[in-house]
């Protein structure tokens, strides 16, 4: 289910076909998402799930699945 809302979240931001984006997708590589574009994500991403995404580990997320599993882990 999260990473259900977060596929529909980037294919929104990016303009990108659902089905193209997986838990290996990397956000810079494979969307072109610069730092601007991943501010604005991770504000959908935390009005979404209610969470909020710390400034220290915004480096950390890479991948749709980094934001799936940090995510889940503070649910």
């Amino acid at each position: 289910m999260v990473f259900e809302k977060i596929r529909t979240i980037l294919a929104e931001q990016f303009s990108e076909d659902e089905k193209s984006i997986t838990l290996s997708t990397n956000l810079t590589e494979d969307l072109g998402a610069d730092s601007l574009d991943l501010a604005d994500v991770l504000m959908a991403i935390e009005d979404e799930f209610e969470v909020e995404v710390l400034d220290e580990d915004i480096e950390s997320i890479k991948t749709v699945g980094d934001i799936v599993e940090y995510i889940e882990a503070r649910r």
